[in-house]
């Protein structure tokens, strides 16, 4: 482009009047200002909680309250170890149950499904994401919980010797039908970040496997998965914060037991749930130990963001390495494939 047809005429950008760069500057300063006013939020919010809870914390002291055992509001006594473990525990059968669903629907709807039923099937697992979180729960405490007492009995009672998968008898609501909803909650979520990340795959990638001779699997697990490593960590880590964060469909489906389950068949309780559940009527160190649980859910929801982070760095330096060694050569490529056979 000649420097005639720029604004300004003949005149370099630097030749410009102060007047005529004003609006570069205004909007470098309102975008510099805009991403400073979300770091001030989140202090704001981290200070206001610290605040808030400081009663609590100097009854309980900081590590006491963050992994004591004895959640009793009558004794005033807060621990909140049995809800972190709960909001860990729904959060970890979420990611283990919905991930693995999530990238096999994603591989499919890029890949295996014929091109006149992508674009429904596509709708159709985005329209779960559309559902609102109460009729997740009430569903799955009245439709699901039910259908699958008998089927989680049989597990208990066939897994008794694994410590807290097995043994006891199964209660609706319980931890497992939490991380169940949430799995399928979280689904959408994961499934349209990896999609797109599977989308973006180059062409000759999978076509250099195909004329290798590899079969779609195997181009699949050489060429499109090892590429996406690094989305679909990011995808999952999403959901992850997705499952840690639900109030409603959380509340209605793990219980109000504050204390930690016996086994995985066993109700009881979140840090989301319990603020839902205690707040309305707090009051004094009780209403500040709600304030500490929420400051407790807070910080491991920064720590879940850092780890995400970290792990999409670590899965995006794989992928670039993976990346280097299908561009070296067919052989290496070949090589890969029928390891794989």
């Amino acid at each position: 482009m000649e420097a005639a047809s720029l604004p300004g005429g003949d005149r370099g950008i630097l030749s410009r009047s102060p007047l005529a760069r004003l609006p570069d500057r205004a909007l470098k300063y309102g975008l510099t200002a805009l991403a400073a006013l979300i770091l001030a939020l989140i202090v704001y919010f981290f200070v206001r909680l610290v605040g808030q809870a400081r009663p609590a914390f100097a009854k309980e002291g900081v590590f006491g309250f963050v992994f004591g055992n004895d959640w009793n509001v009558s004794a005033e006594h807060f621990g909140a170890l049995p809800l972190l473990l709960g909001t860990l525990i729904t959060s970890a059968l979420a990611l283990l149950i919905g991930v693995p669903v999530a990238v096999a629907t994603a591989v499919y709807a890029t890949e295996l499904c014929p091109l006149r039923l992508r674009a429904p099937l596509t709708v159709l697992v985005e329209l779960l994401a559309a559902v609102p979180s109460v009729v997740y729960g009430l569903w799955g405490i009245f439709f699901l919980a039910p259908k699958l007492q008998g089927s989680e009995q049989w597990v208990a009672d066939r897994l008794s010797f694994i410590p807290f998968i097995g043994g006891g008898l199964v209660t609706i609501p319980n931890y497992f039908i939490t991380g169940l909803v949430l799995a399928i909650m979280i689904l959408p979520i994961v499934s349209a970040i990896s999609r797109e990340v599977m989308s973006t795959v180059p062409a000759d990638h999978k076509e250099a496997a195909l004329g290798l001779g590899a079969t779609r699997w195997e181009m699949i697990r050489i060429a499109v998965l090892p590429y996406c490593r690094s989305g679909i960590v990011g995808g999952a880590m999403l959901g992850l914060g997705r499952a840690i964060g639900e109030t409603i469909a959380v509340t209605i489906l793990i219980g109000d037991a504050p204390k930690l389950g016996d086994h995985l068949f066993a109700q009881g309780y979140s840090l989301a749930a319990v603020i839902a559940n205690e707040f309305g009527e707090a009051q004094g160190v009780h209403r500040s130990a709600l304030f500490a649980a929420g400051l407790v859910l807070f910080v491991l929801t920064l720590l879940v963001n850092g780890a995400a982070r970290l792990l999409v760095l670590r899965a995006a330096r794989g992928t670039s390495s993976a990346a280097g060694k299908q561009t070296s050569g067919p052989t290496t490529l070949l090589a890969d494939a029928t390891a794989g056979a």
